[in-house]
């Protein structure tokens, strides 16, 4: 995982108002909950008194209470409480939870995983999708790691082979480049896949300037987007858990139907063929050794329709270098 990042890791709806949600995110056991104004706290799951799990314990408007003495934690980590010590009880400063600031937006829960700067900006979601889309979404656990499942959606050679029978349909096995370009750490990819002709796949500099939107998007660390018209868009965003397991939440967003019950209907096909093409892939992802991809010594033989895939690895190295994570 690469520090410094917003990382998408829930959506909204899973975090309620009244109650503490304990997950494992990044490698680490988190709580979170909503304080009174129903911002969103992330905190790790631990009282550092005797290390009971705080999402077992009870919200009390601002402040979180540990199950086991009471000790109360404000939405900064900050002890405001000791019942055993009283009310005016002077609280030890070494009693203190570490915590992660947080975002909300677009029904989406993000926090910054690492050291914050002074000011932070906060993070993207796609320009094409706004308030206008309705969505229906699904939530898949994978068991590998999350750069797997990034690379897997960057992948435009796989398509007629693991999705023969749905959206690999067509027999095009031919890859001219992929086009790839990255900005301010947002990749877009092109894709130019065709029938077999007997002429060598292009290049990338070969190919003509792209007079569309790109069919792929992805910004870094772990948000994915599918442009497949103005009014049709499948979103993904790759939970890291641990290094050997994540979690896929898929959404489907359309516009093209507005009417409430059609447009439910639409959003369920929507979603079902969406998990369809999830699970085609699943089969064959959550099986890739190693579970883990890197930059450098991974003994992988990448080809010219990888271009996606290096870019990501390249950038992701970079990125973790910049964050201290990777000596040079």
């Amino acid at each position: 995982m690469i520090r410094n990042q917003w990382y998408v890791i829930l959506e909204s709806n899973e975090v309620k108002t009244g109650k503490p949600v304990g997950v494992t995110r990044l490698g680490e056991k988190l709580v979170l909950w909503r304080d009174k104004a129903g911002k969103v706290v992330c905190m790790h799951d631990l009282c550092p008194h005797l290390g009971a799990k705080l999402s077992q314990g009870k919200l009390n408007g601002k402040t979180l209470a540990c199950p086991f003495h009471g000790f109360e934690y404000d939405s900064s980590g900050t002890c405001q409480y000791v019942p055993a010590l009283s009310l005016q009880g002077s609280i030890p400063k070494a009693l203190r939870v570490s915590t992660y600031p947080t975002y909300e937006a677009s029904n989406l829960i993000w926090i910054y995983w690492g050291e914050p700067a002074t000011e932070l900006k906060p993070p993207r979601f796609f320009d094409t999708i706004d308030e206008s889309c309705s969505y229906l979404s699904f939530k898949q656990h994978w068991g590998v790691h999350y750069s797997r499942m990034v690379e897997n959606q960057l992948d435009v050679m796989h398509l007629p082979f693991i999705h023969h029978n749905t959206i690999g349909r067509g027999g095009r096995m031919v890859v001219d480049g992929p086009l790839v370009t990255l900005e301010d750490d947002l990749l877009r990819l092109w894709v130019y896949n065709r029938l077999e002709d007997g002429t060598p796949a292009r290049k990338m500099e070969e190919l003509p300037a792209p007079s569309r939107h790109a069919f792929l998007e992805f910004i870094f660390p772990n948000l994915w987007h599918n442009w497949i018209s103005d009014d049709l868009h499948i979103t993904a965003a790759f939970v890291p858990v641990d290094e050997e397991n994540g979690i896929f939440y898929g959404r489907y967003y359309q516009r093209f139907v507005r009417l409430p019950v059609l447009r439910t209907l639409v959003n369920l096909i929507g979603v079902w063929s969406s998990i369809v093409i999830a699970n085609q892939d699943h089969r064959v992802v959550t099986r890739q050794i190693p579970k883990k991809t890197e930059l450098k010594k991974m003994g992988e033989k990448l080809v010219q329709g990888d271009r996606g895939i290096l870019t990501y690895r390249t950038r992701r190295h970079q990125l973790k270098a910049a964050a201290g994570q990777i000596e040079e």
